[in-house]
């Protein structure tokens, strides 16, 4: 279904010059911020960013620049977090944002022209920021739109165990760039700015490079790196722990994601578990990674629709929750981006049905991508097929989250690999609509004491291209004969008529995730030298069935 754009609800008025405005917290830390007013007189609402990157930059990346939001009759408040721009104090992610968000909320409801609503947006830090602050002493806080940001710490560090290791160290490298700069350390800014071109992942582990510690003086990072995801130090800086107080308020929400944003789990789990608790949140999810959103991704142009315009969006939510306007679009509670259909869907609730797809293959899948069948009925034997995962050549990652580049390319190189299990469903006669969370079932046995597993589902076009749709990623201490299931991250694409299904199945996905040695070690802390070859076993048949459920909904269907 096409949406149609419409203009904006409040009309374009005249912007000032920012004017920098300071406040002083309670433990008399000083922080920064760009204030941008209406020229006009009167009394506006604040809309507020507490930005980890320098207020001058202002989600620019993605969002129109603070002044065009400012001239749809909004007070516009771009703050430096502490610790970041000119802001005093250390930045510690997430440590004091509860307390600092909200005393910058009550600060921002005072300013000169503020009627004393406020409402925040930004995306990724400063989408989870604005979840902090929610759970905070702020009666002036009204709305919130974050985009693509944590949800739980835990899961931004640890996908089911697994260290996000090149996020994470990508993130880490700038975040420790930033603050040598501040601290005026030229040889340590330039030596971080050269290895963000580089990954530093040459060291005898790659997940602790030694550049990272040479410096880590300067940032959080190393302690992150060094903190197990079972450790009480995530509920300290989690929003999922404040879940109470967050929902309590009650605040209308628009939440945006990215179907190639790392952050997507962490978008929808957030969405689903705040969405009871204000009849005003809405989500949007369109084929983005983290950012741009623009239509070309990876090596997909979406077309014309895949190009929409969040900023409106964001303008008619604010205007309809903090200005009581009527909005010019209809209020949408789930709008997905169908990456089959290329155009929008929408939804009242995520679907939860599914099919059960089960893994066939005569034990030569890792050799011949043709030879793993994905169907409905299972084979008539029992069989099974082996990833032979070698830590001196591992699946490396492709396309997705974390590949180069980022978003869907064609995964045909990689699912050839002999490390690389395909099961390929035979070719679709009709069309059908997968729009939900996969979730695959294997029946596993290992040969060594630890594993992981990597799962990519894709759509297979006629000419045999492969476009990644979803993807899971969990690493296993403890490699226990038995099933395992692994839930995929939400999707949103139609298969057409003449197109296939294809499950990935490997042993690494490098360098998003660092190689587990295979030896029951902890893969962040153990050496390159200590990794084993490692074979897994996948079962599949009657008697050890191993399957994808796959979410299917109706083409054609509104829900």
């Amino acid at each position: 279904m096409k949406l149609q754009q419409m203009p904006a609800s409040s009309t374009r008025i005249p912007v000032l010059p920012p004017k920098l405005e300071t406040m002083t917290l309670k433990d008399g830390t000083r922080l920064d911020a760009d204030v941008y007013r209406p020229a006009a007189p009167g009394s506006y609402p604040v809309l507020l960013q507490r930005q980890a990157y320098s207020r001058r930059i202002a989600c620019s990346i993605c969002y129109a620049h603070p002044a065009w939001y400012a001239s749809h009759g909004y007070i516009v408040v771009v703050q430096d977090v502490r610790g970041r721009g000119t802001s005093e104090g250390t930045f510690r992610p997430g440590e004091t944002e509860i307390e600092d968000g909200a005393e910058t909320v009550e600060w921002a409801a005072r300013l000169d022209g503020a009627n004393g609503d406020v409402a925040m947006y930004g995306f990724s830090y400063q989408a989870y920021n604005q979840l902090l602050a929610a759970a905070g002493d702020c009666p002036s806080l009204k709305a919130l739109a974050p985009a693509m940001g944590p949800w739980n710490p835990a899961h931004w560090a640890y996908e089911n165990g697994a260290l996000q290791m090149k996020h994470m160290i990508g993130w880490g490298i700038q975040i420790t760039a930033e603050a040598a700069r501040r601290a005026g350390d030229d040889d340590a800014f330039s030596a971080l700015q050269a290895a963000t071109g580089n990954m530093p992942f040459n060291g005898p582990i790659a997940a602790m490079p030694q550049l990272l510690q040479k410096y880590r003086h300067y940032s959080h990072v190393m302690d992150w790196l060094e903190t197990p995801v079972d450790s009480p130090y995530w509920d300290r800086v989690s929003p999922v722990t404040r879940v109470d107080a967050i929902r309590a308020r009650h605040l209308p929400m628009l939440f945006v994601g990215g179907w190639f944003d790392p952050f997507l789990p962490a978008t929808v789990e957030a969405f689903r578990v705040l969405a009871a608790s204000s009849e005003d949140t809405s989500l949007i999810v369109g084929p983005w990674i983290h950012f741009p959103w623009t239509r070309k991704v990876g090596s997909v142009d979406f077309g014309p629709e895949a190009q929409r315009n969040v900023d409106l969006d964001h303008i008619w939510f604010f205007d309809r929750v903090l200005k009581g306007l009527p909005s010019d679009a209809e209020h949408r509670r789930i709008e997905l981006f169908d990456m089959g259909l290329k155009t929008w869907r929408q939804y009242q609730d995520l679907p939860d049905e599914t099919q059960p797809l089960f893994l066939g293959g005569t034990g030569r899948t890792s050799m011949d991508p043709q030879d793993g069948a994905l169907g409905p009925r299972q084979n008539r034997d029992d069989n099974v097929e082996h990833i032979v995962h070698d830590p001196w050549r591992p699946a490396p990652t492709t396309g997705g989250y974390y590949g180069v580049p980022t978003g869907p390319v064609d995964r045909r190189v990689t699912d050839e690999r002999g490390d690389v299990l395909t099961f390929t469903t035979e070719t679709l006669e009709h069309a059908i609509e997968v729009v939900g969370d996969p979730e695959v079932e294997l029946d596993l046995s290992c040969d060594r004491p630890s594993f992981d597993l990597s799962c990519i589902l894709s759509l297979v076009t006629s000419d045999e291209r492969a476009f990644q749709i979803s993807s899971g990623y969990a690493h296993y201490r403890s490699a226990t004969p038995g099933r395992y299931r692994l839930k995929l991250a939400t999707t949103c694409a139609t298969l057409k008529k003449g197109e296939r299904l294809r499950l990935s199945i490997a042993g690494a996905d490098y360098p998003a995730y660092p190689i587990n040695p295979g030896t029951g070690g902890d893969p962040i802390s153990s050496p390159k030298t200590h990794a084993v070859v490692t074979t897994i076993a996948v079962w599949h048949g009657p008697s050890r069935p191993s399957l994808l459920r796959l979410p299917v909904g109706q083409v054609g269907s509104q829900k």
